[in-house]
């Protein structure tokens, strides 16, 4: 099918209804000129994922995993069919959106454009993302999904549960109350990654020494998870610093817990090469911190096509420095003197 079958198609998607167009709104620009919407609507998720698959002439597939308690499609999007396999999953938390803008971006640079270097990535390797695995969260800008009848462990009653903390293992998909969960659980296991990078953002902090952090990462601590899966995802953790302070950001340790529910420790002990980003929450950095999330999604997929991950020392990791604490004035500083 011609370019111009494809853009035909896609407005008949959105004629029946199939996608919602974009409204018009203010959008920033991106470091390399195009614009970037740091929160796309629901329907404009779904416009900008079909129109990426129509631009890539079918190297980038988008299918819908599931749908949300509220009947939203939970979307993911493969590109690549190298040997091993990626999976990143953004906004598990509702009001945590930049990986999502992130995630479009990573498919344009790899599944649209075209060059020698997207050519010899994608034979190498495949990734797999699911592309807002929380969007009714995203509706109500906040943490969980929603879920009038929960009374969660984790999540808030009456509200919803706290996806992320609803990936253990020893919990079918079917009996995973956190719906969404479920989703990325059976994704997870039919996709069979090697590496699963989650994407959440937290509030602005500082070292030790008052510099700012724009974004934190961490690996499996759970107890149960092999060591080797920790070294790699320690090797992974490395590749994310690298990759972020390299293109202007600051990397720390997130100061993450061990719980088997969390999704850092869920897949670390199903043997993924399991690591959390964290971007901060830093307004007047907003775009450039998309482009710090690209760089990393970019880095990973590199590094584990040509094998020089596997090359770094995990004990770099442990010298990522530690999150200090809130940055003066913020909410984060409030609730920890609270």
């Amino acid at each position: 099918m011609s370019l111009k079958s494809r853009i035909a198609l896609l407005s008949v998607f959105v004629s029946a209804g199939l996608l919602v167009a974009p409204a018009a709104q203010a959008v920033e620009t991106t470091v390399d000129g195009r614009t970037v919407d740091p929160r796309p609507s629901t329907g404009k998720l779904a416009f900008e994922l079909h129109k990426l698959a129509l631009l890539s002439h079918g190297k980038i597939r988008v299918s819908g995993i599931g749908r949300s308690n509220e009947g939203r499609p939970v979307w993911a999007a493969r590109v690549g069919h190298g040997k091993t396999r990626i999976q990143y999953v953004t906004q598990q938390h509702g009001d945590e959106p930049l990986g999502t803008p992130a995630a479009l971006e990573f498919l344009r640079k790899v599944g649209v454009e075209r060059g020698s270097w997207q050519r010899d990535l994608l034979s190498k390797v495949t990734v797999d993302i699911v592309v807002r695995a929380n969007p009714d969260g995203h509706e109500r800008d906040w943490r969980y999904n929603y879920d009038p009848q929960a009374t969660p462990e984790y999540g808030e009653k009456g509200k919803g549960y706290d996806i992320n903390r609803y990936h253990d293992p020893a919990v079918a998909p079917k009996d995973n109350p956190a719906t969404e969960a479920g989703l990325i659980q059976r994704r997870n296991a039919s996709f069979k990654p090697d590496i699963m990078v989650d994407y959440h953002m937290q509030g602005r902090y500082q070292d030790t020494g008052g510099k700012e952090i724009t974004a934190s990462t961490l690996w499996p601590t759970h107890a149960g998870v092999k060591q080797s899966d920790v070294d790699f995802a320690k090797q992974i953790a490395v590749v994310v610093q690298r990759s972020i302070d390299g293109n202007g950001g600051y990397v720390s340790q997130y100061p993450g817990g061990d719980y088997q529910g969390i999704a850092r420790n869920g897949y670390g002990l199903l043997g993924n090469g399991s690591v959390l980003i964290e971007l901060s929450l830093i307004p007047e950095r907003e775009q450039q911190q998309i482009q710090d999330a690209l760089a990393s999604m970019l880095a990973i997929a590199k590094t584990a096509a040509d094998g020089s991950v596997r090359k770094v020392d995990p004990a770099k990791a442990d010298a990522i420095p530690p999150r200090g604490p809130a940055l003066p004035g913020t909410v984060e500083e409030a609730h920890e003197a609270a």
